[in-house]
C-alpha cells in the first residue's frame, strides 16, 4: 500500500462518493474505482460499501481512513520538517496571552525574538480570558494557569516559569491597620478583590512556601495550607487599577510576583505574609495539539522557555 492509496481511501471516506473523489484527485472515475476494487484484493476485505447514492466505509474501511489519516499527517509533518532544514525560519506566528504579562514582559521577549528572526512576523492578541486558540488560528498562547485539562490528542502544555500569587500592601496601610500574623486574620483587613465576569476572586488559597515556614518558626501557629474568604470596600474586574488602589494604601491585595516585584524592591509596597502564596499561577505556553510543530513556533517556545526560567522579574533592575 502507498501513500497515493492512503489519499484515496480518506477522500472516500471524505466525499462519499467515487465520481466526486475522482474529481477531489484528478483522476478518472473509472480509475478510482479500478484502484479501489485492487486494493480491496490485495487486502482481502471489503473497504466501502457501494449504493446508487453514497459510498460509505465499512468496519474495516474505517479503521484503515483513521490510521491512514495519522500516516498522512506523518508524512506532511517530516516533508515539512526536512524542509524547514533548509530554509530560514519565516511565517507568521498568531499568539494570545495576558493583558499585564502580554505587555510588560511578553511584548519586549517577542521584539528581540523578531529581531533575531526578520523572516517571522508575529501578531500578540491580548485578553481577559483565553480564547479558543484552534478555533481562532492561535499557534499558541502565554498564559498564567492551565485551564482545566482537555485530551492529550488536543491540548499541549509547558510550564515556562514558576510565579507565586503574594500578600502586598501600601506601608502606608501597614501603619494605619497593622500587619496580619496569619492568613486567617485577612479575614479582619480591608482587601482589594479582583472580579471577572461577575465572578469575585474572594477565596485566597495560600500554601506555605517551600522553606519559609521552617525558617519563620511559626509552624505550630498555623497549617500549611489555608483557605480564607476575604471582603472589602473595593473590587475591580481591572487588575492594573486593583494595583493602584493598593499603591494609595487602600487595601491589602494578592497579586502576582511578576507584577509587583519592582514596588516591593523599591518599597513602595511590603509584602504579607511572607511564609504564604498563591501558587495556581505559573506562567505557560498552551497550543492547540499538532503532529509537528513549525520551526518558527519552535524557535520560540525554547525562547521564551530560556528568558522566563529564571523569573527575570526577581533579578535585580
Amino acid at each position: 500500500m502507498e501513500r497515493a492509496d492512503l489519499a484515496l481511501v480518506v477522500a472516500i471516506e471524505q466525499h462519499g462518493s467515487l465520481v466526486a473523489t475522482a474529481e477531489a484527485l484528478q483522476m478518472a472515475p473509472s480509475a478510482v474505482t479500478k484502484r479501489l476494487a485492487q486494493l480491496e484484493a490485495e487486502l482481502g476485505l471489503l473497504l466501502f460499501q457501494r449504493t446508487t447514492r453514497r459510498v460509505a466505509p465499512t468496519l474495516e474501511g474505517e479503521l484503515l481512513c483513521e490510521r491512514a489519516r495519522l500516516m498522512l499527517d506523518q508524512f506532511d509533518a517530516l516533508e515539512q520538517s526536512l524542509q524547514e532544514r533548509k530554509s530560514e525560519a519565516s511565517g507568521l506566528i498568531r499568539l494570545a496571552a495576558t493583558f499585564g504579562f502580554g505587555r510588560i514582559w511578553l511584548g519586549p521577549v517577542l521584539a528581540e525574538f523578531q529581531a533575531r528572526h526578520p523572516a517571522i512576523q508575529i501578531q500578540l492578541q491580548l485578553y481577559e480570558q483565553l480564547p479558543d486558540l484552534a478555533a481562532e488560528g492561535f499557534d499558541g498562547a502565554v498564559w498564567l494557569w492551565s485551564p482545566r485539562p482537555q485530551r492529550a490528542s488536543e491540548w499541549t502544555a509547558r510550564k515556562l516559569a514558576s510565579n507565586q500569587r503574594v500578600v502586598v500592601a501600601a506601608p502606608a496601610y501597614v501603619r494605619q491597620h497593622g500587619k496580619p500574623a496569619t492568613p486567617a486574620e485577612l479575614a479582619q483587613h480591608n482587601c482589594l478583590i479582583a472580579r471577572e465576569n461577575d465572578r469575585q476572586f474572594d477565596i485566597w488559597h495560600l500554601q506555605a512556601v517551600r522553606g519559609a515556614r521552617r525558617k519563620s518558626g511559626t509552624a505550630a501557629e498555623a497549617p500549611a495550607d489555608q483557605r480564607v474568604r476575604v471582603q472589602g470596600t473595593l473590587s475591580s474586574n481591572s487588575g492594573e487599577l486593583v494595583r493602584d488602589w493598593c499603591l494609595q494604601g487602600r487595601g491589602v491585595m494578592l497579586r502576582s510576583l511578576w507584577d509587583v516585584q519592582a514596588q516591593l524592591d523599591s518599597g513602595k509596597l511590603v509584602r504579607l505574609l511572607p511564609q504564604y502564596a498563591m501558587l495556581d499561577a505559573d506562567i505557560q505556553w498552551l497550543a492547540p495539539f499538532r503532529p509537528q510543530t513549525p520551526k518558527r513556533v519552535r524557535l520560540l517556545i525554547d525562547c521564551l522557555a530560556e528568558k522566563f526560567r529564571h523569573e527575570p522579574w526577581r533579578l535585580p533592575a
